[in-house]
Formats: structure tokens, sequence, C-alpha cells
């Protein structure tokens, strides 16, 4: 018998999500690993449970948690969820550390060593595990037909004998992976695209898959890339002058999408109530990065709401969940890809090298401590059971896109 993975169901009823897919159920046995899958796991997903057993996995309890090896989550797990852990079982998933202490720091009690996939390194042998791109590759995506479904007139260009209808004006804020998902979909449905970033990198990326770049170019927006590629937070004076840039810019829009992230930090808020009341009626907001405080003033944690001039601010969360069957394949390849680099092939075990760029950058905790530097204090905080989980942190544009000339189109790109 060799060891053990263990697949659960997560329990939020609002993370249709799973870790684990037929195609890395067979690979993980593959691995020499012998994988079962709580019951309905694959459910919120469209994976019934016969084609988990198909692929060589077993179907069980909850309870099985306790004889594994390795637990693969989509959410990090709650206190019930670690008490039913042995000691030492590898855990990986989406742990949302920040702000959230006692939680890390409750699972370096229950003595698991636990990994969070969000941290992964921006390196090439880490691009197959990058769960933060597959995600919000999703949510871009996402976010544009959401945005459709709410708006109530057509995006493309219409030429008719009757007349002509005349394209919807979308305006993309936040150039990362979802920023480049929502202006390719965006694009594809006939709509004229404009987008604004804070990194000058990607206005080529922007004007590539055909919509126009806005910014206020000084020598602060020259500067406000860090060596990693992500987004710096910008001086208040900086940030008033592009806000009025782009409030003016706002005015004319048909369907504003927002989805700037800053690791570790509360989002940025881009769209004051002032920008959102100059807007039409029936125009449509969608908020990517609720979760994080949003970027938008009146947005609502999972709801749409209409303000009194009638525009609509959407605030869904876990927007990736709302294409799980999709999100769900992705997810599992991301988290099968990084296993694999932890597992000895000839001996058929889990080795775990510490040593390993990839387990240094995703280890929060091993063997009862906090390991990772960013959450070290972590172990000092007093133990109260943590507000609800969010859906995913981060599934906006805190990950940039890559800087190489064949990723200025995200993944899925046609």
């Amino acid at each position: 018998m060799g060891q053990i993975v263990f697949i659960p169901r997560e329990l939020d009823p609002n993370e249709p999500r799973v870790a684990a897919s037929p195609e890395t159920v067979k690979r993980l046995a593959g691995l020499g690993f012998d994988v079962i899958v709580e019951k309905d796991a694959g459910f919120g997903s469209r994976i019934p449970d016969q084609d988990f057993t198909a692929a060589g996995g077993a179907i069980g309890a909850a309870a099985d948690a306790k004889k594994a090896d390795v637990v693969l989550k989509v959410r990090r797990p709650t206190d019930a969820e670690l008490k039913g852990y042995k000691s030492g079982a590898v855990v990986i998933a989406i742990m949302d550390p920040y702000g959230n202490d006692a939680a890390v720091a409750a699972m370096a009690k229950a003595g698991i060593t636990a990994f969070s996939m969000e941290f992964m390194p921006r390196i090439t042998r880490a691009q197959s595990m990058d769960v933060l791109s597959s995600q919000a590759n999703l949510a871009g995506y996402q976010a544009v037909i959401d945005a459709a479904a709410e708006y109530d007139r057509a995006l493309p260009m219409m030429m008719t004998a009757a007349g002509t209808v005349p394209a919807a004006k979308i305006f993309i804020m936040g150039v990362g992976v979802a920023g480049l998902q929502a202006i390719a979909t965006a694009r594809r449905l006939g709509a004229v695209v404009t987008a604004t970033d804070v990194r000058p990198a990607v206005k080529e990326q922007v004007q590539s898959l055909g919509a126009k770049f806005l910014a206020v170019e000084d020598e602060e927006f020259k500067a406000a890339e860090t060596a990693g590629g992500y987004a710096k937070e910008m001086s208040k004076e900086y940030q008033a002058k592009q806000a009025a840039l782009t409030a003016e810019h706002i005015a004319k829009q048909d369907i504003v999408i927002t989805t700037a992230l800053i690791p570790g930090r509360p989002a940025p808020k881009l769209v004051s109530a002032a920008m959102v009341a100059s807007m039409k009626p029936g125009s449509v907001i969608v908020d990517l990065a609720v979760e994080r405080g949003g970027n938008v003033e009146g947005a609502v944690p999972g709801k749409v709401v209409t303000t009194e001039n009638g525009v609509k601010i959407v605030g869904h969360l876990n927007v990736p969940g709302r294409v799980a069957a999709s999100a769900s394949l992705l997810y599992a390849k991301n988290l099968y890809a990084f296993l694999e680099t932890m597992v000895d092939k000839a001996a058929k075990q889990l080795a775990i090298r510490r040593d390993d760029d990839l387990v240094k950058a995703t280890m929060l905790t091993d063997a009862g401590q906090v390991v990772h530097p960013n959450f070290a204090k972590a172990v000092e905080q007093p133990r109260t059971e943590p507000a609800a989980i969010p859906a995913t942190s981060m599934v906006a544009d805190a990950r940039p896109a890559p800087k190489k000339k064949s990723a200025a189109k995200p993944k899925g790109t046609a």
C-alpha cells in the first residue's frame, strides 16, 4: 500500500471547486499514491464519483483524512478539518494567510506541513503550478460574461436594415492576467475596449489585444513596477492625477471592470462614488477585488447593487467558482505539478526537499512551527476561530502577466 492522498469535499457551500480531476487522480496513482476522494467532492464541478473511480481513485468519507499523508484542497482547512488530519500531513491549498495569522498559527499547532499555492514564485519551472494565473484568467473571462448579463444592450456594433446598434464601451482597470483576459474576451464580443494600469510594461500588451491604453505617464508611472513584475502602491499625488484622468473617461463608459490588487494589502480604491454617479443609467461595474475591500466605492461583497442613478455594481464572490468545471481542471493540474516535484519517483514516496526554491517560497508551517518569514509572528496570535474564509483571494490582478512576447495574449486566447 502506498502513501495516501486525500481529496476532500470543500465545506463551504459557496465553493464548488475541487482540488483534483480524473486526470490528476490517474497521474497521482501513477506516482505510487493511493488516492481517496471524498464522496461528492466533484459534484459542484460536474465530476461524478464514478469518474474518479474509473481513474483509479477510491471514494471515501471525510474521516479518511485522518490516514492521509497528503491532503489537496481548494481553501485552507477549518478548525474542524485540522482536527481530522494526522500530525505531519502535507496540506496544499490556497491558504489566504494575509490577515489570518490565527488560522496560520492553528495549522502550525496541528503539526501539518502547509503549502500556500498563491506564493508560488514567478520562475520558469513553476509556470504550470501558478494557481493565481490559472484562476485569474477565468475570473477575467467571467467578469465580462457577468457584465454582459447585467447590461441591457448588445456588446458588438450591429448594422442592420433597421439601423445601427453602437458597440459597448468597456474600460478595464488593472491589466494583469485577469485584466488581459477581460480585454481579450470583451474584444471577442465586439466591444470597444480601453484599459489602464500603473505598470508601464503592460501598455504594449493592451495594444496588442486591440485595446487602447490610458494612464498618466509621468516619472512615477515609469518606475511603478517591482522587480517581480508586481504593481507598487502609488503615491497620493499620482492617484489624484490618475483619478482625474479616469473620472472623465469613466463617465463615457458603458461597462467598467476593476481587477487591481496589491499582494498583502487592501485593494486600492479606483472608482469613487462621484465617478459612479457620473455614469449613464444602465451602466455596469464589475469589481473583481471586492473580497479584498474592493476597487469600487459602493460595491457589496456577494451582491449586485443598483445605485440611485441606475448603475449596477456587481460584487460576486469566488468568481473562478462561477466557472467551476473549468477552474477545477486547471487548479487540479497546478496542484499535481507542484506535488510531483516533491516525490521520489524511484521510491514512490513523498520526499520534500526543504532547500528547493518552490518549497521555500510556499511552505507556511512545518513541524509545529510557522516557517514562512512573512508570517513568523503568527504563532504569537491568540487562537480565535477565524471569520468565514473568503472564496479565494487574489483572483484578480495581483499576479502580473508574463513579459514574454507570447504572453501578450492570456492563456486560452484564440
